[in-house]
């Protein structure tokens, strides 16, 4: 295939850039800080009610994620359907970025109301509309990316993909450390930017900061589809109702993989080490603030390390990729996180965290983008990219939502003897699944190549 001019590729990567800020500061540093710190109360355990039930407070933020990740799962195969039928992949994308978007801009009004006397408390209704907002944001973040994942076959041929896979993430770290030392800068020095009373002050700047996101991540988005090329509508024997294809396509790409036992066997590793690196990208924070009682300075300290570290990571990651083989590179990257989780179990001190920060900054970026790029190479050579994306888009989905709903549950069930802790070691068995996986690809891979060897020289 002919490689996409320089542009296109280059608008592909700014995407990257532009929606990583909404992965940083929303996801994973300053609004999961706060929405720890503005939950807080006095009741056992840190419990808040949501619709008419009562929850460990950062139990519900995941499961409240886990539900956002249920949604863009099942809403998938639909869309994809419907962008393959119209050919319209760009404005889908576009249409999820800005509601993205505007959510991420909404939660400037999940706040606390300041008291008479001092102090603050948090009202249902706001409370409310901090869940909703954080939910809708998340759901058109995750869904712009299976569009958004599914143009990277259209636009370079395999030999490129790893590389150009790991540029788009570089980008994306690049663009969200610099719009997190705005925020930061912000945090911190409150009076730069007008803040003086102590509500403003604990308040304003994370406030604001999700604002940032929202601009910072629709206005970079309009270069991409400024460039990214319009779908051409492709032919089908037969039409089908588009709210059902989806699934039928779903259908149609398991069929196939039953004759790809090698690309079937990596999903299963995926599945399981996926659930693992996005549950703990979505609860470190937490794990930070809550386990360890970190200060938001100093969890916005350890998030900028995994960032600034993941950048030469992903580099470094693509490069060991082309000396030692995708699912060798892949099954290192696993043994490191297994470590990592060991490691987070017995992390008391801050120092601890930053180092362990810094281990997964190393392998977070660089596995997350060998494995989509992995996925694309293993692929068949068809026309239905989206489809094939769409089916790795809700097999990480489907991971995910098992690996935050196993955290939020273990750490209700055991707040009282290790919390969080326990759910760390619960995700250390998703990574020594997903390892053992990736063993077995390798071995089936090694043993299909000898085989077309053999049938060569016979």
């Amino acid at each position: 295939m002919q490689i996409a001019p320089r542009k296109v590729i280059n608008a592909w990567c700014m995407y990257d850039w532009a929606n990583s800020a909404y992965n940083l500061v929303i996801t994973s540093t300053i609004f999961p800080a706060y929405y720890e710190a503005i939950t807080k109360n006095r009741l056992p355990d840190n419990e808040v009610e949501f619709l008419g039930r009562k929850f460990v407070n950062t139990a519900l933020y995941n499961y409240a994620l886990g539900a956002a990740f249920i949604v863009v799962a099942l809403m998938s195969p639909i869309l994809t359907s419907i962008a393959d039928y119209r050919g319209n992949k760009r404005n889908f994308m576009r249409f999820f970025c800005t509601m993205g978007s505007i959510f991420c801009c909404l939660l400037y009004f999940f706040a606390p109301q300041p008291l008479a006397g001092g102090g603050t408390t948090l009202s249902q209704r706001s409370l409310d509309v901090g869940i909703f907002c954080m939910v809708f944001a998340c759901i058109g973040f995750w869904a712009s990316l299976v569009f958004y994942n599914s143009f990277l076959p259209d636009l370079v041929p395999h030999r490129l993909r790893d590389r150009i896979s790991a540029r788009g993430y570089t980008w994306g770290y690049i663009g969200s450390v610099i719009l997190q030392v705005l925020c930061f800068i912000m945090v911190f020095f409150p009076h730069l930017f007008g803040f003086h009373s102590d509500y403003a002050k604990d308040f304003m700047p994370p406030r604001v900061s999700f604002v940032l996101v929202g601009l910072w991540w629709f206005g970079f988005a309009q270069i991409s589809f400024r460039y990214l090329p319009i779908s051409t509508v492709k032919e089908r024997h037969e039409r089908k109702n588009v709210f059902t294809n989806g699934f039928l396509e779903l259908k149609k790409v398991w069929s196939q993989l039953k004759h790809m036992p090698v690309l079937k066997m990596f999903l299963v590793s995926f599945f399981w080490y996926s659930a693992g690196i996005q549950t703990v990208f979505l609860a470190a924070t937490q794990f930070g603030a809550k386990e360890l009682h970190l200060p938001t300075d100093k969890l916005i300290i350890t998030i900028m390390i995994i960032q600034l570290v993941a950048i030469p990571g992903a580099i470094l990651i693509s490069r060991a990729s082309e000396r030692f083989g995708n699912i060798q590179t892949l099954m290192a990257c696993v043994l490191i996180w297994i470590g990592a989780c060991i490691g987070a179990y017995y992390t008391y001190t801050d120092i601890q965290f930053y180092i362990l920060g810094a281990t997964v900054g190393l392998v977070m970026g660089g596995i997350q983008s060998l494995s989509r790029s992995t996925y694309s190479n293993l692929m068949p050579d068809t026309k239905d990219t989206a489809s094939f994306f769409s089916f790795y888009d809700v097999t990480e989905k489907i991971a995910l939502v098992m690996g935050m709903f196993t955290f939020a549950f273990i750490e209700e069930r055991t707040i009282k003897f290790g919390g969080m802790r326990n759910s760390v070691l619960a995700l250390m068995v998703f990574f020594m699944v997903g390892f053992v996986w990736l063993g077995l690809t390798m071995r089936k891979a090694k043993r299909l190549s000898q085989n077309r060897q053999q049938g060569n020289e016979a």
